[in-house]
């Protein structure tokens, strides 16, 4: 086991170093950290397994060095905004793969749809954190391939910590006002390039919202962080500021 059962009252768990290092090794996002953001990672970790309860779902079971790895996945976005980032849920749930979740919206003209979606990835505004497990894996995988659903996810929540998903998670005021002005610009010429029909480099899913376009360029700061610079320099420059410095191009 990664740590030992405890009574109350209740001690801040410790990693086992050869289960942690096993699972920090499958992550090539984070390999050559360097000594402060590494220790700062293993702090985020111990806080995560510590306040949070992983559930495999559907029969899925994970063993240690998989729930470790969840862990690096959902903390690696934090490791700049610290442990404030992991306030305001409890529970990350993972499927073995792909998800159906029942949707419903108003439309402009006052309609209600209903239906199905099949996700990969989900976070509630006030809840849990769910995944794919089969994506995860994928994810790691293909580390440089402009996913991770994870790193999605978890901009999710940070986004949802001033209250409002928009966009912008919290940040010091001036920064904020650029951040949502460099944002806005970038979301507004991408939507442009996507209602067109032009081939976009970034996922096209970004368009979809400001929140949804702030996530998947988290994604590409992690995973092809080259392409995001190219394609847009002025948020890959607030990305880089945010997470910290991306260890793959």
């Amino acid at each position: 086991m990664i740590w030992p059962f405890s009574r109350r009252p209740r001690r801040s768990p410790e990693l086992d170093p050869t289960l942690y290092r096993q699972a920090l090794a499958g992550l090539p996002w984070l390999r050559g950290l360097d000594a402060g953001r590494s220790d700062r990672l293993q702090a985020l970790v111990t806080a995560f397994l510590d306040g949070k309860t992983i559930t495999p779902l559907h029969g899925l079971r994970l063993n240690d060095v998989q729930r470790l790895r969840l862990a690096l996945l959902c903390c690696m976005p934090l490791l700049e905004f610290g442990r404030e980032g992991l306030h305001g849920w409890h529970e990350l749930l993972v499927y073995p793969g792909a998800f159906r979740a029942h949707r419903s919206h108003v439309d402009a003209h006052g309609v209600l749809h209903e239906g199905d979606e099949d996700l990969i990835g989900e976070a509630w505004e006030r809840g849990p954190v769910i995944l794919s497990w089969a994506d995860v894996r994928a994810d790691i995988a293909a580390p440089s391939d402009g996913f991770c659903v994870a790193v999605h996810e978890i901009a999710h929540k940070l986004d949802a910590l001033d209250g409002t998903l928009d966009g912008t998670p919290p940040l010091p005021r001036a920064w904020q006002r650029q951040w949502a002005a460099d944002f806005q610009r970038a979301y507004d010429v991408f939507c442009e390039a996507v209602d067109s029909g032009q081939d976009t480099a970034i996922d096209p899913y970004a368009s979809e919202s400001p929140e949804e376009f702030f996530a998947v360029c988290s994604e590409y700061h992690f995973s092809d962080a080259a392409c995001l610079q190219q394609e847009m320099p002025a948020v890959a420059q607030h990305l880089q500021r945010f997470y910290g410095p991306a260890l793959l191009g």
